[in-house]
């Protein structure tokens, strides 16, 4: 087995070329829905609830879009366009005759990921800002743990890329787990208000610790937030995927 090199770099370039030559096609997609999100949620649906937590709802769901978004951004990213990049494109046959392993281009891959968490993250934070609701220096930290949330979410994106049979396969990862963990890791709804079966469930999700170190950094307020635990936590499912998608791509692409 083959471990990442500084090659993995130009994986992550090739990634960013393309973004910048397609942004004004991609943009719409990570810079105008959270912000409708936000706004329809937040002065819309908000008005009707009260503080949740000592906060206005609007507060509340920042970070939960943010954290919302920066997974899908990372799991969009390291699904669909692996795949494609994989089997379609036949893109990392082409990359595979030159000096880099897989290793580098699954690492690329992650990096780039968690690459467009951050990009989306920092544009959720600067509109929130412009709104007047962000109050605390510590939210700055927010893309720091937006990054770490990113590099789990592509690890896993790209590890469930490199097993599937086909492209449809992807309905039910989107369905049966990104979809429903939305909901229910915290980030537009506390988790107490949850059954206490569901409360177990919502606490397990890899998204959850994200939300609450997201939630924490926003708000300035790490009360009630096991960082360390937290921290731990992603940490650990972000190298448990990392470390089988090296294994799972390697049998992929050797077919």
């Amino acid at each position: 087995m083959n471990w990442p090199t500084y090659r993995a770099f130009y994986m992550w370039l090739r990634n960013y070329d393309v973004f910048i030559r397609l942004f004004w096609s991609i943009a719409p997609g990570f810079i105008i829905e959270p912000v409708v999100l936000l706004v329809a949620l937040g002065f819309g649906f908000g008005s009707f609830i009260g503080d949740i937590n000592g906060q206005p709802y609007m507060e509340f769901i920042i970070p939960g879009v943010i954290a919302s978004y920066a997974m899908t951004s990372a799991t969009f990213e390291c699904t669909y366009n692996v795949f494609f990049r994989m089997d379609f494109r036949k893109t990392y046959d082409s990359i595979l005759a030159t000096p880099m392993n897989i290793s580098d281009v699954v690492t690329g891959e992650v990096l780039w990921g968690a690459t467009r968490s951050i990009i989306t993250a920092c544009i959720i934070l600067l509109v929130a800002a412009m709104f007047g609701i962000i109050h605390s220096p510590l939210a700055l930290l927010a893309p720091v743990f937006a990054v770490l949330e990113g590099i789990m979410f592509a690890s896993m994106g790209v590890f469930f890329a490199s097993i599937v049979p086909s492209v449809y396969s992807f309905n039910y990862y989107f369905t049966l787990f990104i979809g429903p963990m939305t909901f229910f890791s915290g980030a537009f709804f506390p988790v107490s208000s949850f059954p206490e079966t569901v409360q177990v469930i919502s606490n397990i999700v890899p998204l959850t610790p994200a939300v609450s170190l997201i939630r924490g950094a926003v708000s300035g307020d790490f009360a009630g937030v096991n960082v360390v635990i937290s921290l731990l936590a992603v940490i650990g499912v972000s190298a448990a995927f990392y470390i089988a998608t090296l294994f799972s791509m390697k049998r992929r692409v050797m077919e």
